[in-house]
């Protein structure tokens, strides 16, 4: 029987262990993801893959996107999918779907729509991909359902955000036309 080499982050979560530094269940946040935001460009929060997401300090302040996409979800797509992300009797919760689901199949989902129509289900996305108070918005309505999703944002209205930035402001602007 051969022997396998332990995958490198085991080795490093046993020495993060070996040292006291954290639980096993601290270190798992650590690992590359499409949640925790290791970086903070002008306002906007990205993964490790360059993927937006959304950044809550300790204090409950949560970033700008996140604030705006609680806003736009619930102005055009808690109607068929329930508000909070939480679903409805017409269309799926989608709060975890944005944790699961590869960002750009997520943005691909609401430009072009989808149907699953079959003898089990009849699903049907309308495409967005025309709609400015969607798409230009995407982003933060992503970032809303993935802090959802994570349970990281309670239900409800948030309350502290951090200020809109010059440079959302100017590609909110620009994507409006204005």
């Amino acid at each position: 029987m051969t022997r396998t080499r332990p995958a490198l982050p085991m080795i490093l979560a046993a020495l993060t262990l070996a040292a006291g530094a954290a639980s096993a269940q601290d270190a798992a946040p650590a690992a590359a993801d499409n949640i925790t935001a290791v970086r903070n460009e002008n306002g906007r929060y990205y993964t490790a893959d360059d993927v937006p997401t959304f950044n809550i300090a300790k204090d409950g302040t949560i970033d700008w996107m996140t604030y705006s996409g609680f806003r736009r979800y619930h102005s055009e797509c808690h109607v068929c999918h329930g508000p909070e992300g939480e679903g409805s009797s017409y269309a799926p919760a989608l709060k975890k779907s944005a944790i699961a689901m590869d960002y750009y199949a997520f943005v691909d989902v609401v430009t072009n729509g989808r149907k699953k129509v079959n003898a089990s289900e009849n699903s049907v996305m309308p495409a967005f991909g025309q709609n400015v108070n969607v798409m230009c918005y995407l982003d933060d309505i992503y970032t809303y359902l993935k802090a959802r999703g994570a349970d990281a944002l309670p239900r409800g209205r948030p309350g502290k955000k951090e200020p809109k930035s010059d440079a959302i402001k100017e590609a909110e602007n620009a994507c409006l036309g204005r």
